[in-house]
């Protein structure tokens, strides 16, 4: 766990106990799981996919791309400046 306190886990709804345990977090411990919706992603993809396609970005490219802002994020969060949402 992150001294912060705050981070940010993804993983599939079977796995979580396994996942926190890995971790070290107590199966006490209070969390918060967020379930997105099923299909989001993939719709996000597919409507963005003439954009991706018109500036000549691969899947992987966009995948960097998501894992990098997600960092950013995460350590915007350690710092405080931003916050979590709720």
């Amino acid at each position: 766990m992150s001294k912060a306190g705050v981070e940010i886990i993804e993983s599939t709804a079977g796995e979580v106990a396994a996942e926190l345990a890995r971790r070290g977090i107590d199966a006490a411990r209070l969390v918060t799981v967020v379930v997105e919706p099923e299909d989001w992603l993939t719709q996000g993809r597919r409507d963005s996919q003439p954009r991706i396609d018109a500036a000549g970005l691969s899947d992987q490219a966009i995948d960097g791309l998501i894992k990098e802002a997600r960092r950013e994020a995460n350590e915007d969060m350690r710092r405080g400046i931003i916050k979590p949402s709720s």
